[in-house]
């Protein structure tokens, strides 16, 4: 039986010429790219023209793009960093974060170490739509607001956040960070045109090679690194960097922003394929996407089915899901996201996430979907 990956969000099959542009670079450009001989320097020329490609592509400045081993670790600079700048005055309160809790783990976890830490966290409201409102976060903003932490899309839902409209909003004292994790490659990312401090990206999440991602900083903008021991990425990121990771990151990268129009225009086909299909085998469910989130995810719900049983018998009907994120308990548990969204209990235990990749068919999805109501018919009567 062929496994059937809808799974997309949690990562991505790597693109064979990000592969391709690697293995020259580990093979013969191996040096370490802070030394100063030849083999060095030809290290520094592959890392320097990854940046250049990435900072193009994104709508930044090469001293703006700063490699990390992922997400997690950029989001984890974002918030220590930036929050790190604004120092309590002894006997006053301290800084103020605005947020929410549909945030993904590795911006939650954070979060929740700086509360710890004394650090204040607003958490905001949530719209049914799964929606953080620029008003909401207008009227929640006080003296203290240093940053506000809004994901660019919702890795459960595909929801869009109006990140764009809140960092035009906010006022200029206020830094802005955005997880765009789910973002870059499925929607047109422009660092410059978002007016966001600070934003990160993983590259497995667009068909890169896993164990680097990006945090994209405004250039000016100060930042407490979290790591010390080293001069590379003007300190802000010490340690070798991996040069042919970030080669494959930018070939990606440019990959996923030029076929942007069509690679959408496939998930969209694929996405409607599976939906069409489930109404088809005229399975009860609920879908807690809203209509204007990114094509490539498909929150559904089967109420009187447990989401953990649903994902057993899916893996063994040869169909790859999720519960939701990959980060979160190893995604058996339901999702946080919509308890924050106020569904229905028997909407929230039972809801699985579908993501679509460029790679997966309309045949395959037609199938998938096929299983998937199979199995929730069998989950339903033997409940």
């Amino acid at each position: 039986m062929t496994v059937i990956d809808l799974d997309a969000n949690a990562t991505t099959p790597i693109l064979p010429a990000a592969w391709e542009a690697m293995a020259p670079v580990m093979a013969d450009a191996y040096g370490n790219p802070s030394s100063a001989h030849a083999i060095g320097r030809a290290a520094r020329r592959h890392l320097e023209d990854a940046r250049d490609r990435v900072a193009g592509l994104l709508g930044a400045t090469a001293e703006e793009v700063i490699f990390t081993s992922g997400a997690t670790e950029a989001n984890n600079l974002a918030l220590f960093g930036l929050i790190g700048t604004f120092p309590s005055p002894p006997g006053e309160r301290g800084a103020k974060i605005l947020a929410a809790p549909l945030e993904h783990p590795c911006v939650i976890g954070p979060l929740n170490a700086l509360e710890k830490q004394g650090v204040r966290v607003d958490w905001l409201p949530v719209t049914g739509a799964g929606v953080v409102e620029q008003k909401a976060i207008m009227e929640r903003l006080t003296a203290e607001t240093r940053l506000v932490s809004l994901m660019l899309v919702n890795h459960e839902t595909g929801a869009i956040q109006p990140v764009r409209q809140v960092a035009n909003a906010v006022p200029k004292t206020v830094l802005v960070h955005t997880d765009a994790a789910q973002a870059v490659g499925k929607l047109s990312v422009h660092f410059r045109a978002l007016g966001v401090t600070a934003l990160t990206a993983s590259a497995h999440k667009f068909r890169g090679p896993k164990g680097v991602g990006l945090l994209l900083l405004k250039a000016g903008t100060k930042l407490t690194p979290r790591m010390h021991g080293g001069h590379q990425q003007r300190g802000h990121r010490p340690g070798t960097e991996p040069v042919a990771l970030a080669v494959g990151l930018a070939v990606a990268l440019e990959y996923a922003v030029t076929h942007l129009v069509e690679s959408v225009a496939r998930v969209t086909a694929v996405r409607d394929a599976f939906l069409q299909t489930l109404r088809a085998e005229r399975v009860e469910f609920v879908l807690n996407t809203p209509e204007d989130a990114v094509p490539h995810v498909a929150n559904v719900s089967f109420p009187g089915c447990r989401s953990e049983l649903l994902l057993m018998a899916l893996d063994l009907a040869g169909v790859a899901c999720s519960t939701g994120s990959a980060c979160s308990s190893g995604s058996l548990l339901p999702s946080p996201v919509l308890r924050a969204m106020g569904v229905p209990d028997d909407v929230w235990e039972s809801a699985m996430r579908f993501s679509f990749g460029t790679t997966l068919s309309e045949p395959d999805a037609i199938e998938a979907a096929r299983r998937v109501a199979e199995c929730a018919r069998r989950s339903r009567s033997e409940g």
